[in-house]
């Protein structure tokens, strides 16, 4: 008997996983009740797709028969339907964690990939969990899988005594495809059994290959569809309340609009009118000390949705959107700015996005952003002017993205932002390229860009990049290079730091595909990098790391790492002077973590890290500690804390003239500083069901740099004694964040959202390491504003009223 199996298997994984799977499905015209229980008729006649494979972490093990997984798919003129039958030996023990929308959490999960053009480049994915949650992204190789996008569909899962079953309903306006008669998709479903961290497809996923959307199966047998009209609506109106001890509490009422069109089966229109983003995530702000502006995360649904074709060549920045205006005001020396705006408000922003049935994606972007002022009073009249500090601005991105042979594509893109009047204009354009052998083993991509931004004095500058490597099999390898000269900027609707380089690169790695008897998973990495200033020639930078990351029989997993920078490199962006460089010396770093499996109640996660520098005494300790815990299947807290040390560190604090009058360029100052860090996260849920959930999240950061002593950075880049400089530039910044919500998905796509918002912070010179007074200093009426916000969205679909219309 055992002979027998394992020829079947042998055969199986000879023949089975070598081409693809094919499922054919069939036109209903009877209702199906989203409810789970597959009690319809019609779902008997449905074929069935079995025999699912392991993707991690023994790859190509067939799925035990005592968890069989077994799916229909049928249709219909508006969607696809999809019932699942999740077979499990010990039902008792599945586990199911009810959680918010996107978020897995500890729970089996079945999910289906869909590609309507069945060209290997791009899945849409759908989840649902045992607990009955819903998660859904879009997934490409090149980008991974895109949780911010949301499409509204239906499912219902529920738990039998032979292990767990649902029913899926996803209409075709939440896909693309082509306008085809007959329709050929890319299909796959997956599995995750949680308790076991196992993850099985239906077509097999071959982990030597260096790709997951190719390897999709096929779905034949939808013809003749007529799709409705695909325009939706989601108006929303919102309340707030602000508080603080500044002003008197004030109430503000908003409303808007969300429409989507669908131009046909393959295009999207996305449009928003009045824009509200009051509710999204507040940003967590740091003490920078660098060159360089603090890039936040993009937290606004309609720049985060679907933004996937836009993201081609790393050319948008969304945070620029409505960020902080271009210009600052002139102030003469009898004047202060009494309301100089940190934002400027979006007045409305659309997108247009789909594929042709060739394969060409077409993408545009459009938002324009309202006329800002800023206002100056004149300390000794105490009048007030007006200076406009941003115009009305249009932001544009078009992105052509030709895909071809499934599994490569040649993308242009181009970004623009035209502010009116003499303001500066900026524009970028860059071809990109990613291209793959026919069995996916070797991969070639790069880009080519140029700037041009139209200002005072006008700049043209380039970008370019190639990078080929191997992407298949347990060995691999990459190398590559970066060439950027000095006036490349992208900045306008990008974001950039550095220029003016030339930097070579490359990485060797080794992992294991299949378990072993002490590891489920294994992977070794070694990473060189070099980076030169492209005038000089001198080295900018410089890394070799070693790292290490392994996943044991008990899912625990463990990693750690060495760096080094084994020469001396040039800093040409710390100085804040043009063409002035500072030395930095040869350090050696190394890191630690461990993360225990999360299946348990109580997991928690470690990472301590040093690094030593080739300079007396210089030195920066790390340790992030995290804490989780889950009491229930409904309640869970956890806890992260990260405390970093850095002793005697040296950084840029003004620049110094003793003379005004003088000739001589200001002296470059110093500071050899100690520099210390604390961040206390918690965030906590409670989900009363999969479409109820209140969250919390609170956040206390404080930073401090105190200097021991000043330096003057010499024209050979190093740094000298200098005690003619006693200006007090220690920075002491303290924040506090507490946001606490409550969500209700009481429709499809339908949402009401409370959210209790505090927040306060401050920044002085003086240094005080009383850490329990640097928090109640900011839990107090003086020091925290306040904002309670409610707020409805309600989505419709055209189809759904257009007879009452």
């Amino acid at each position: 008997m055992k002979r027998i199996l394992f020829i079947n298997a042998l055969l199986l994984s000879f023949f089975g996983y070598s081409q693809k799977k094919t499922l054919p499905t069939k036109f209903i015209s009877d209702n199906i009740n989203i409810d789970g229980k597959l009690d319809e008729e019609i779902w008997k006649t449905a074929p069935i797709a079995t025999d699912f494979i392991m993707f991690q972490p023994d790859n190509g093990k067939p799925i035990p028969e005592n968890k069989r997984t077994e799916v229909r798919v049928l249709y219909d003129n508006d969607a696809i339907y999809i019932a699942a039958l999740m077979y499990d030996n010990e039902p008792s023990k599945i586990l199911k964690e009810i959680t918010k929308r996107d978020d897995f959490g500890t729970s089996d999960f079945f999910g289906v990939f869909i590609n309507g053009y069945n060209d290997g480049q791009q899945n849409f994915q759908f989840f649902v969990s045992a607990s009955d949650g819903q998660a859904d992204c879009i997934s490409t190789d090149s980008s991974g899988e895109d949780y911010s996008w949301d499409a509204v569909w239906k499912s219902k899962a529920i738990l039998t005594d032979f292990g767990w079953a649902l029913e899926m309903r996803i209409p075709y306006a939440a896909l693309r495809f082509s306008d085809e008669k007959k329709q050929t998709w890319g299909l796959n479903f997956f599995r995750e059994i949680r308790r076991d961290r196992q993850k099985y497809s239906w077509n097999f996923i071959d982990s030597k290959i260096g790709t997951f959307t190719q390897q999709n199966g096929i779905l034949e047998g939808i013809e003749n569809i007529k799709t409705p009209t695909r325009l939706f609506l989601l108006p929303y109106s919102s309340f707030y309340v602000n508080s603080n001890s500044k002003q008197k509490t004030t109430g503000t009422l908003k409303g808007g609009l969300d429409i989507k069109y669908g131009i046909n089966d393959a295009f999207t229109l996305d449009a928003i009118l009045i824009p509200d983003f009051g509710q999204t995530k507040f940003d967590n702000q740091i003490l920078n000390l660098g060159p360089f502006e603090q890039q936040f995360n993009e937290n606004r649904p309609f720049f985060t949705e679907g933004i996937d074709l836009f993201s081609k060549g790393n050319l948008l920045y969304s945070r620029r959107i409505g960020g902080r205006p271009s210009t600052y005001p002139t102030i003469g020396n009898d004047e202060k700015a009494t309301d100089n705006p940190s934002s400027v408000n979006l007045l409305n922003a659309l997108k247009i996005s789909g594929r042709t049935k060739n394969g060409l994606g077409i993408g545009i972007l459009n938002a324009v952003t309202e006329r800002t002022f800023a206002t100056i009073t004149n300390n000794n009249t105490q009048s007030t002017r007006r200076e406009e500090v941003e115009p009305l601005s249009n932001y544009n991105v078009l992105v052509l993205d030709q895909r071809f042979r499934k599994n490569s594509s040649v993308s242009f893109v181009n970004t623009n932002v035209t502010r009116n009047g003499s303001f500066r204009d900026g524009n970028v354009s860059a071809l990109v390229w990613d291209l793959n052998t026919l069995k996916n083993t070797y991969n070639l991509s790069g880009n080519l860009k140029y700037s041009y931004i139209n200002d005072i004095e006008d700049k043209k500058g380039t970008s370019s990049s190639l990078n080929f490597a191997e992407t298949s099999g347990k060995y691999r390898y990459s190398l590559g290079g970066e060439l950027v000269t000095k006036d490349y900027d992208n900045n306008d609707l990008g974001i950039n730091f550095e220029t003016n380089y030339y930097s070579l690169y490359g990485n060797a790695s080794y992992r294991i595909l299949n378990p072993t008897k002490h590891f489920n998973s294994f992977r070794i990495g070694y990473n060189m990098y070099t980076q030169f200033q492209k005038e000089t020639g001198k080295l900018q930078g410089n890394n070799i790391n070693l790292n290490v990351n392994i996943g044991n029989k008990k899912n625990h997993n463990y990693g750690f790492g060495v760096n080094t920078n084994f020469l001396e490199s040039y800093d040409y962006y710390e100085p804040r002077v043009n063409n002035r460089f500072v030395i930095l010396p040869e350090r050696v770093s190394a890191w630690l973590y461990i993360s225990s499996n999360y299946n348990n109640k109580f997991a928690f996660d470690i990472n301590p890290s040093i690094a030593i520098f080739n300079e007396k005494d210089r030195s920066t300790f790390g340790l992030s500690i995290g804490p989780r815990y889950r009491f229930n299947d409904k309640f869970s807290l956890s806890y992260n804390l990260d405390i970093e040390r850095k002793n005697n560190n040296r950084g840029f604090v003004d620049l110094f003239d003793e003379d005004l009058n003088s000739a001589t360029p200001a002296t470059i100052i110093f500071g050899n500083r100690n520099v210390a860090t604390y961040s206390n996260s918690l965030s906590g849920k409670y989900s009363i069901s999969s479409k109820m959930n209140f969250d919390l999240s609170i956040r206390h950061y404080w930073s401090y740099a105190e200097n021991k002593n000043f330096l003057s950075l010499e024209q050979n880049g190093k740094l000298t004694d200098f005690t003619g400089y006693n200006r007090n530039k220690n920075q002491n910044f303290n924040s506090w964040n507490l946001d606490l919500s409550y969500s209700w998905w009481f429709a499809p796509g339908s949402q009401i959202s409370i959210l209790y918002r505090n927040n306060a912070a401050n920044f002085e010179r003086e240094i005080n390491k009383d850490f329990g007074k640097k928090v109640t200093n900011l839990l107090n009426n003086e020091a925290l504003s306040h904002v309670l916000s409610v707020s409805v969205r309600y989505y419709i679909d055209y189809n759904s009223i257009k007879n009452i219309l």
